[in-house]
């Protein structure tokens, strides 16, 4: 069966885009508009955000062996930043289709901007993954305010050729983007602007942020792509503890916007209950996960074989994604970061609890 059809450049109004609903107690898969969130959400309920602003993670570069892309997989732990090579090439070749990258060991340097007034910018190999030899980590020669300056004059969003052009940074952020800690937009978050923030919230809807590292999607390596999602940095503020706990004992369901919000709150559950404070998950959903904490998902349209898709399973049935999915497709809706949305989340309380029926915790 063909794929969705890709989105190949931002929608200037994402609040038309087109929502897939999904109700897992009923079973049922209907058509609407990102707008209809005023409806399908109801006083009382809790719509999770991610704030991290996306990095401009590609940057282009040579070693003594050749030509490299080291894009950068999130934020440094201290000051060693986790990145993935790439061999020659650009964005506007398929990733499967990339050149590899020259096999590179610790010691060894990349040079990322020639020398100029600021000194130019070169980064040094400090480890190498026993999952593949391209996953790597790296430590600038700079740091503090002269390293952001530099990533931001060289550096790119990462992006993949489907797309029609080269994207400005600004494309890939979400209106309410605040540090930037993303290898790749939280992209579940780029259909809601802040008129429709505005009324969901006169609605009686609560709004919260966590802050999830959003890591790569896509590296063309087999092996590191069944890795993937690697362990990404989570911040959970006391804010989102105490407004998950205010719309829960007020009956309201918690919704996710986007997988990484799912993975950010359900692994900083710990010993029965929310945990604010800084979290690094390695949390894997998929079938099987009963969500603690989060009762529905707004999120993008996702293929079988992706991560993203087996997180779906962990809050409706495959025979009903699959049955979403082939609507999708017939449809017209389109996919990737910047293509339609999709809401899953059960209609009223005894929906809520059907979301997670039969199935056991799991991490």
């Amino acid at each position: 069966m063909s794929a969705l059809a890709p989105a190949v450049w931002p929608a200037e109004e994402p609040a038309f885009a087109r929502l897939l609903v999904v109700d897992p107690a009923r079973g049922t898969v209907r058509d609407g508009l990102v707008s209809d969130l005023e409806s399908l959400l109801r006083p009382f309920d809790l719509l999770v955000l991610n704030d991290a602003a996306t990095l401009p993670a590609s940057l282009a570069g040579w070693s003594a062996r050749g030509p490299v892309e080291l894009r950068l997989a999130g934020p440094p732990t201290s000051d060693l930043w986790p990145a993935v090579l790439f061999g020659a090439g650009s964005w506007r070749e398929r990733t499967e289709d990339r050149r590899p990258p020259p096999r590179l060991a610790t010691g060894e340097r990349l040079e990322l901007e020639p020398p100029g007034p600021e000194g130019g910018l070169s980064a040094e190999i400090v480890s190498v993954s026993a999952v593949s030899p391209r996953l790597v980590e790296v430590r600038f020669d700079r740091d503090g305010a002269r390293l952001w300056r530099a990533l931001f004059r060289i550096g790119r969003p990462v992006q993949y050729s489907y797309l029609r052009g080269p994207l400005p940074l600004w494309h890939v952020q979400t209106a309410f983007a605040g540090r930037p800690l993303a290898a790749e937009m939280p992209s579940a978050g780029r259909v809601l602007r802040v008129p429709l923030l505005r009324t969901l919230r006169r609605r009686g809807v609560a709004l919260a942020t966590v802050t999830h590292a959003a890591g790569l999607s896509s590296t063309g390596d087999p092996a590191l792509d069944a890795a993937l999602p690697l362990p990404e940095l989570s911040l959970i503020p006391e804010s989102a503890v105490a407004a998950v706990e205010g719309a829960t004992a007020r009956g309201g369901r918690i919704v996710a916007v986007g997988t990484t919000v799912v993975r950010a709150i359900e692994g900083a559950f710990r010993e029965g209950r929310l945990r604010a404070g800084r979290n690094r998950t390695d949390l894997k959903i998929g079938p099987g996960f009963r969500p603690r904490v989060v009762s529905g998902l707004l999120t993008g349209l996702h293929e079988p074989g992706q991560s993203h898709f087996e997180l779906l399973q962990a809050f409706a049935p495959r025979p009903l994604l699959d049955r979403a999915l082939a609507h999708a497709r017939e449809a017209g809706y389109l996919g990737h970061e910047f293509g339609d949305a999709s809401l899953i989340l059960a209609d009223g309380e005894a929906g809520q609890r059907a979301v997670g029926a039969g199935a056991s915790s799991s991490s």
